[in-house]
């Protein structure tokens, strides 16, 4: 399912493509509304919140849930040390195939999150540092939280963190006030950024520290 070696030094440089990684994101949204889960791609702004509080500089090894089109890859990439393992999980097979032309040197694989720590036995990280995540846990129903959030908390290292991100306006769905009532079971004491208002929709970061 991956493509290159697993070290990727912070120099790394995606390949130019943003419009049309814009638009292979929206059409991928009209296909799969409740894979995707948002009309269109996070903004940079965004981005740089979620790594903001992460010492990638420092880490082992670095998750991410969900890439997209790559605008928190990207942002990885910057901030990441040499020696830092980092390993994408992309489910949508043509966001993967656009990440992987994007940023050649960026191991992805094709799987649900789930999947996460046999993932991470087949690359040979025991454990990994953060989780960057860009899933739309407000779209999911409860099973697939659950099972994504338990896996998760498995492969981070005690102490390690998960970032995400939610709408303001995915709080009020069923699915959205669900996956904040069980957040808790899995990681205890998670906080709420302020508002990202240089995003479409307006959005907020969750902290998630592995105890």
């Amino acid at each position: 399912m991956s493509n290159s070696s697993p070290d990727i030094a912070s120099s790394s440089a995606p390949r130019p493509g943003g419009a049309r990684s814009a638009a292979r994101f929206l059409s991928q949204f009209i296909s799969n509304p409740s894979v995707v889960g948002a009309i269109a791609p996070s903004s940079a702004a965004l981005a740089r919140r979620m790594i903001r509080d992460l010492d990638l500089a420092h880490a082992d090894a670095v998750l991410e849930y969900g890439p997209g089109t790559g605008v928190f890859t990207q942002q990885i990439l910057r901030a990441i040390g040499p020696r830092t393992r980092f390993v994408a999980i992309e489910f949508n097979a043509a966001l993967a195939a656009g990440l992987r032309s994007r940023f050649p040197s960026v191991r992805v694989h094709e799987r649900s999150v789930e999947d996460a720590e046999a993932i991470c036995r087949e690359e040979g990280i025991a454990h990994v540092d953060a989780i960057v995540s860009g899933l739309p846990w407000a779209a999911f129903p409860e099973g697939l939280q659950r099972r994504a959030l338990e896996a998760a908390r498995n492969v981070l290292k005690p102490g390690g963190t998960m970032v995400t991100f939610g709408y303001y306006v995915g709080r009020h769905t069923s699915a959205g006030k669900r996956f904040y009532r069980i957040l808790p079971e899995y990681f205890p004491g998670y906080q709420l950024s302020e508002a990202v208002w240089w995003n479409l929709p307006p959005a907020f970061v969750v902290t998630c520290v592995k105890r």
